[in-house]
């Protein structure tokens, strides 16, 4: 039995899901077109109470395009220093947008307002001009950790106060939701941008949409097709979006028992220095050798991802099983 936990984005489209993609409506999305890509669209913007939405193929394109349409060369981001944006969308903000980004330090990757107003530069020629922040929530390189819904209103109301673009990172926002049992709508309002990735826990094979404002929209679908992201059929990708909306939110906590599972077997054992604290789906674990526990692991058909020389991840998701956890657990302590 091979058990996989290297990342959520490894699960397969179920029978249902392959169903829906082949009964969905099509059209040329580019030309705007696509009755199921406008479906999708529609359906995220209201569920977090945005005017307008677009559909891309992955979450780095919908935050690098975010980044594109909120600045121009010579304006600077902050973010913390372990979220994606800076770790693993290839420098996309530099390359793509000509801006600068400054690091917070937070408390597994969630920064506060303090934080934040310590990095605001003045207004000096020889300096960029700080312009937007971005949050990732759950943040993955911290453990899959959580910003609650206070602390992402408080970094709103700052952010508002400063005249600061304000963007989420959601790649895994429904697993931030289900933590703290509550729904989309709890976010109306908070944000300028909000990228969703649907391929992660919910199960899609690719997409992730875009949503704000309408002129922000527009301004990105331009930029969509620039950086190559202009579909034509992509409806039969919406469409497993819909779907995985649709059926795979409520099942998330599932994903988060076992996760906890996991952990509480690796606190256990005597060759795991450290658990990072898990409060979702993802869970971050020291060790003397990542590269050669993870070599080990795979001998015993368990997959894991390593994030260090001394780190290694392993990410729950609907394809993990209750046998697999059962098996994880008795290969784990052997």
């Amino acid at each position: 039995m091979l058990i996989d936990l290297r990342s959520d984005t490894v699960t397969k489209p179920s029978a249902a899901m392959k169903q829906a993609m082949f009964n969905a409506e099509l059209g040329d999305d580019v030309f705007g077109e696509d009755p199921t890509v406008k479906q999708l669209e529609e359906k995220v913007a209201a569920m977090f109470g945005m005017e307008a939405a677009l559909f891309c193929p992955s979450g780095t394109m919908t935050n690098q395009i975010a980044i594109k349409a909120h600045t121009q060369p010579l304006d600077e981001i902050i973010c913390d220093k372990i979220c994606h944006i800076y770790n693993y969308e290839t420098g996309g903000w530099a390359f793509h947008s000509g801006v600068s980004i400054r690091l917070t330090d937070g408390d597994n990757g969630r920064m506060t307002a303090e934080q934040i107003e310590e990095l605001i530069l003045p207004d000096h020629d020889w300096l960029p001009n700080t312009r937007m922040v971005a949050i990732e929530n759950t943040v993955n390189k911290g453990g899959g950790s959580v910003y609650s819904i206070e602390e992402m209103k408080a970094l709103s109301d700052f952010c508002r106060a400063k005249g600061l673009i304000y963007h989420l990172d959601g790649a895994r926002i429904f697993n931030a939701l289900a933590a703290l049992n509550q729904k989309p709508e709890a976010l109306h309002g908070l944000f300028d941008s909000i990228s969703v990735c649907i391929s992660k826990g919910l199960g899609a094979p690719a997409g992730s949409v875009l949503i704000g404002k309408k002129d922000f929209i527009k301004r990105s679908r331009k930029l969509r097709k620039v950086m190559g992201g202009g579909m034509r059929q992509s409806g039969i990708l919406a469409a497993a979006c819909i779907y995985a909306l649709d059926n795979n939110v409520a099942r998330l906590k599932d994903d988060h028992t076992k996760a906890s599972q996991l952990a509480e077997i690796l606190q256990e054992l005597t060759w795991v220095k450290k658990v990072l604290p898990v409060q979702t789906n993802i869970v971050i674990f020291e060790v003397a050798d990542a590269a050669g526990v993870g070599a080990q692991l795979a001998k015993e058909d368990i997959r894991v991802q390593p994030f260090s020389p001394t780190l290694l991840r392993m990410v729950t998701h609907l394809d993990f099983t209750e046998p697999m956890l059962a098996r994880a657990k008795e290969l784990l302590i052997k």
